[in-house]
């Protein structure tokens, strides 16, 4: 996709924009993930990455930039046996993947607002 992009918006100034633009165009329709407590639902097909292929996926990052990530640290290396177990119930854990899914679609929802708003005001400009 990238290279088709590149190829096809040459290297004018406003190239980079174009590109920019259909880029998150293109990523919008793509499911987004989301955290989950694997106790709580039965059916282990959603436990999958669908890009990957992989039957079984977790995804996390450094655990000091958000709080589900320190969660799913927490989480993973005490169901590896490197520490003491999580003293929550998995209703309890699900209650918080909820709200970490909802703070992130709430900090998408701002980003694609804010996105738009200067885009109106880049086109305002330019008409």
């Amino acid at each position: 996709l990238q290279k088709s992009l590149n190829e096809t918006f040459g290297a004018d100034k406003y190239s980079e924009a174009r590109k920019e633009v259909l880029t998150n165009m293109f990523s919008k329709p793509m499911q987004m993930a989301l955290y989950f407590c694997t106790g709580v639902l039965k059916n282990e097909t959603l436990f999958r990455h669908y890009a990957l292929n992989v039957p079984f996926y977790t995804h996390f990052t450094s655990p000091i930039r958000r709080y589900a990530d320190l969660i799913v640290h927490r989480l993973l290396s005490a169901s590896l046996g490197a520490s003491s177990p999580i003293k929550m119930k998995k209703e309890n854990i699900q209650r918080q993947a909820d709200h970490c899914n909802d703070r992130k679609m709430a900090s998408k929802r701002v980003q694609e607002l804010s996105a738009d708003l200067f885009f109106a005001v880049f086109v305002r400009v330019r008409a």
